[in-house]
Order: C-alpha cells, then sequence, then structure tokens
C-alpha cells in the first residue's frame, strides 16, 4: 500500500468555503450576485471518501460546487494506468463539461469526506442573462484551472522527476490557499504517494525516492504527515514554478449587477 502523506481517519484538513468565497478574492461582490450565487448551493450532498461522484462516460446535466473536502478528476488509460488530471478544493466549481457533452469526460471521487453540491447547467444560462461578471468570473476560474493542468501535463515530459515533485507540493499549497486554507510553509497534502504519482506520471517508490532527495537537501521537511518547505524560494527556482493565481488581469470585467 502506497504511503499517505497525510490522512486523520477519513479527513483531510479543509475548509468550509463556497463559490461566492472564491471570486469574492477576485473582486468584491454585489448582494445580488451573492444571493445568485448561493443557489447553486441549496443543495448539499455529504460524500465519503472514496465516493465515486461520476464515472468516466456517464451521462449527466449536473454540476457541482466543492463545498467541503478534497476530491479528484482522473482518467483511465489504454494500458490500465491512472491519470489523474485535477484536484479539487472548497470553492471550485466541476463538472463544466455537462454545458456541452451529455457524458463525463472523467471518473471524479472524492479524496476525503466531503460536501458538494449539484445544481442543473440551465442554471448557468440564468447566470450568463443576469449576472454576467459571475459567468466572466466563472471563465476566469476555469481557465486557470486549466492552465495549471497544462503546466503540469507538460511537465511529465520536459522536467525531472524531482520538480514534478516539487511543483505538485506547490501547486497544491497553492489551491489550498485559495480555498480559505490557513496554511503556510507547513501543510498537509492528504494524498497518497500513489496518488502523487498518478497526478506526475511517477510510481509511488518513484515519489518517494524524490521526497527522500528533497528533504536530504533541506529543501522541505515531512514530519507527522506534514510537509514543511525549508526553503522555498530555492524550490519555486528549481521547479521552475509558475502561480497561476498571480498576476490576473481582470480590467475587463463587467460591472456587477
Amino acid at each position: 500500500m502506497a504511503k499517505a502523506l497525510v490522512r486523520s481517519g477519513d479527513e483531510v484538513s479543509v475548509s468550509n468555503f463556497g463559490l461566492a468565497d472564491r471570486l469574492d478574492k477576485w473582486v468584491s461582490l454585489t448582494p445580488a450576485e451573492r444571493d445568485a450565487l448561493s443557489r447553486l448551493e441549496d443543495r448539499p450532498r455529504a460524500i465519503r471518501r472514496g465516493t465515486v461522484l461520476m464515472d468516466e462516460q456517464m451521462r449527466g446535466e449536473e454540476l457541482f460546487v466543492v463545498q467541503q473536502g478534497m476530491l479528484m478528476c482522473y482518467v483511465l488509460l489504454d494500458d490500465g494506468s491512472r491519470q489523474i488530471v485535477r484536484f479539487l478544493f472548497p470553492g471550485d466549481l466541476f463538472a463544466l463539461s455537462a454545458l456541452i457533452y451529455g457524458r463525463s469526460p472523467d471518473t471524479v471521487v472524492a479524496v476525503s469526506n466531503a460536501v458538494v453540491c449539484p445544481f442543473d447547467r440551465s442554471q448557468i444560462g440564468v447566470l450568463a442573462t443576469d449576472h454576467p461578471r459571475l459567468l466572466s468570473l466563472i471563465l476566469v476560474l476555469n481557465q486557470i484551472e486549466r492552465v495549471i493542468t497544462t503546466d503540469r501535463l507538460a511537465g511529465l515530459g520536459r522536467t525531472s522527476a524531482r520538480a514534478r515533485v516539487a511543483t505538485l507540493l506547490l501547486s497544491l499549497r497553492g489551491q489550498m490557499r485559495q480555498a480559505g486554507m490557513d496554511v503556510g510553509a507547513s501543510f498537509a497534502p492528504g494524498l497518497t504517494q500513489e496518488e502523487m504519482g498518478d497526478a506526475i506520471g511517477l510510481t509511488a517508490v518513484h515519489v518517494n525516492r524524490m521526497l527522500r532527495q528533497l528533504e536530504d537537501e533541506a529543501l522541505i521537511k515531512r514530519e507527522g504527515g506534514r510537509v514543511h518547505l525549508l526553503d522555498e524560494a530555492r524550490l519555486v527556482r528549481e521547479a521552475r514554478y509558475i502561480d497561476r493565481f498571480e498576476g490576473l488581469d481582470l480590467s475587463w470585467l463587467p460591472p456587477g449587477r
């Protein structure tokens, strides 16, 4: 069994955080905008760790907002291996493919106990009509996630195993911060080494070896299921990590309603 970086029973330390909280980091939402977003989250559904929320190729017309917990999206490759394409945290919106496709392109499973809020895809059309700034912000969020995924997948063929592990740690920490979690130089990733490897194209054994290398060079320290970033500046340089939540140009957004 792959060694867990952090697990406490079925729980991963996460915040209760909605889509309005996520978007309000970028602009000051109007009361009407907050009310519109709250209607997307009025059917919260609690799920246990390991629950498959949707299978690859499953039919569906619902989108989801994560309120609590951590989930992951993956696809199965022809050789039977798993490629994790995205990690989801509180405030994330997912299953946007339901807007244009009748079937899910990936499998979504809960990494921890979680709360998700399903809503019908028609409500996106309502936002487009009544609150164009909200739809624009959802587009911004979607594009940030797309670029994060592109960075990670591009790194599979052009960066070292060590750099991939470093990038994943920094990226997870960045996503946790955006989800309202109080994380600094020390954080709990909430993944097994097998799950980490499936996200960056490495075996669990290789991930463990790279983590030990990072520890040996005093870049990180693992203790009690937590990762401590001891020399973050050097880690960022070695990984060539870019924080995709920084440097956003939102000057084009329409006014709120």
